[in-house]
């Protein structure tokens, strides 16, 4: 990078960090040298040009944009040379963001190799109907090597990134017979996609990693079916008094976000549907508290589905030969101070006695995540972390600030700092992971120069675009330079219980600037009830990774329609 002017370039530079953290790593005025002999001109890259490419595009062109990424897109072997040795990426993970960069990552062109503790990707808004049996547990995961049969995969947990020597340290358990062993490895890596997501956070709260369940695994969702089970059989024994049967059946959900919500739901679902035919005599005994720091439920949503949710999970239930049911209670407004083996403690010095207790309350960092933030520590992204808050910041385009190009971050464990903070969702890491292997699948100029990660402009002037492309293009109004990641944000659902869900979907979003008189909020359709139910499960079944887990999970709901249940503890 030849710098033109420093006063100027100095000045670019405090501009463009009044607007974020992230544009810090991009804002130089600078003139780029052909990266290759494809490329025979220089780009001038100034500020405005930087700020004007990373502007949000117009939502009917991005919409449009998005429309046309569904037709089929050139192929790397139409112009990269088949002799050519392949650039090595490794993918940590095998969540949403991970996935859907296997899906559409072109492995022509790159040697891809996946690095896990866990051989498949589950489909998570779904672990909440497979902790009470209404779907199987396979029926909801997919193995790394069938999304992508092209790829290597490797069952180890990463421990360590240096991002100087690009080394990847592993540690790997090998099992012969009865006998275990950890064998630790290095491994090199040209490109590194970062999608570890996130682990579930206590917030200091002591007992909470003791005592209480988590919903993000497999096999919690398998514990939590066994614990469930062994709630009702534990009440059911000889000599108990109401008191102690009422505490072994209390179920308590702390976290009133979209996973408690849809646990509470699908655990109404097993007392109303198969709670009589299995422990008729028991049911009077069960309580369900759903406890929430904050004032409301369900917080992305609108007030009015909120209602509904409430309206919907404080139902009363009607059995043949049980009194009226109305189990399920909301406290909100209520703080943790302690969780115990028998009670669930609060700040206001309230105490409710639980047979089984949910932790949703909230997300964190993983153990590695923190590990390359302070190897990073002394790059941009520290400054970054002003505004990234223990994520890793990245550029508009899922480059890691600091990481000279050579790492990307994606999903939970990720902020890209020139946007509004995005919400840690599926929706998102899997819009980040398909535009990450499309991006990577073109010719772009992506490492760093200079130690400065300029927005990456194609390699080959000449290189056919698709019609995605030339619509983002003209949206940016260059032709140069790569589309950034923007997200779609497509709605939000949750299941409510006996056949009813919410869909808020959104139209249009909204726009203004904080304290202008133009502002208007986000135009959203909201559905609820029998519809929303429909829409739930037809979203789902469409996100599925492939047909075979729609199909499974579609007979899964036949069977449990039939045939109730399954509550053997396994």
């Amino acid at each position: 990078v030849e710098e033109d002017n420093a006063e100027e370039d100095t000045a670019v530079e405090e501009k463009t960090q009044e607007q974020q953290p992230a544009a810090a790593a991009v804002a130089v005025e600078s003139s780029i040298p052909p990266p290759t002999t494809k490329r025979t001109t220089t780009t001038k890259i100034t500020a405005d040009r930087i700020e004007k490419a990373t502007k949000e595009r117009p939502y009917p062109l991005f919409l449009a944009e998005k429309a046309a990424s569904i037709l089929p897109s050139f192929k790397s072997e139409d112009y990269y040379p088949t002799n050519t040795q392949k650039e090595r990426i490794i993918v940590l993970g095998t969540g949403w963001g991970a996935a859907s960069f296997l899906k559409s990552i072109d492995c022509n062109k790159y040697d891809v190799t996946v690095i896990s503790p866990r051989n498949y990707f589950v489909f998570t808004p779904m672990l909440a109907g497979a902790s009470v049996g209404t779907v199987e547990f396979r029926s909801i995961t997919e193995p790394v090597r069938e999304i992508n049969s092209k790829v290597r995969y490797l069952e180890a947990a990463a421990t360590e990134v240096d991002p100087k020597t690009n080394t990847l340290s592993c540690v790997s358990i090998v099992c012969e017979g009865n006998s275990c062993e950890t064998e630790e490895f290095e491994i090199n890596y040209d490109r590194l996609v970062f999608s570890v997501g996130a682990q579930t956070t206590t917030f200091g709260t002591p007992g909470v990693e003791e005592y209480c369940n988590y919903l993000k695994q497999v096999g919690d969702a398998q514990q939590i079916k066994n614990a469930i089970v062994n709630c009702f059989e534990s009440a059911g024994l000889p000599d108990l008094t109401e008191e102690e049967k009422i505490k072994e059946l209390s179920f308590v959900i702390i976290g009133a976000g979209p996973t408690g919500i849809e646990f509470a739901a699908e655990l109404l679902d097993f007392i109303e549907e198969n709670g009589a035919r299995f422990y008729k005599e028991l049911l009077p005994y069960v309580r369900i508290k759903i406890v929430e720091a904050a004032p409301s439920i369900l917080r992305p949503f609108e007030d009015g589905m909120k209602e509904e949710a409430i309206r919907k999970l404080t139902r009363k239930i009607e059995l043949e030969g049980v009194p009226t049911l109305q189990p399920l209670e909301i406290l909100t407004n209520k703080l943790v101070s302690e969780v115990s083996g028998n009670y669930v403690y609060f700040k206001d010095g309230e105490k409710i006695p639980y047979g089984m207790s949910l932790w949703a309350a909230g997300i964190g960092q993983l153990p590695i995540t923190s590990h390359l933030l302070d190897t990073l520590g002394e790059t941009e992204q520290k400054d970054a972390q002003d505004f990234a808050r223990g994520r890793l910041a990245v550029d508009p385009w899922l480059r890691v600030i600091g990481g000279d190009g050579k790492i990307f971050a994606l999903g939970d464990c990720s902020c890209v700092s020139s946007a509004p903070m995005l919400p840690a969702t599926a929706q998102v890491a899997a819009q980040q992971g398909e535009f990450l292997g499309e991006f990577l699948s073109k010719d772009y100029c992506i490492d760093a120069m200079d130690d400065k990660l300029l927005p990456p402009l194609g390699m080959n002037a000449d290189q056919s675009k698709t019609l995605a492309d030339k619509i983002a293009s003209f949206a940016m109004g260059d032709d140069e330079i790569a589309p950034p990641f923007q997200y779609l944000d497509l709605g939000i659902l949750a299941y409510t219980g006996s056949g009813s869900a919410l869909a808020q979907v959104q139209i249009a979003p909204g726009g203004g600037m904080p304290g202008a008189t133009e502002n208007w909020d986000p135009v959203r359709l909201q559905i609820k009830g029998k519809l929303g139910f429909g829409l739930w499960r037809s979203i789902y079944l469409l996100k599925m990774t492939s047909p075979k887990n729609a199909v499974l999970v579609a007979l899964d709901w036949i069977k449990v329609k039939l045939f109730g249940r399954d509550i053997s503890i396994l």
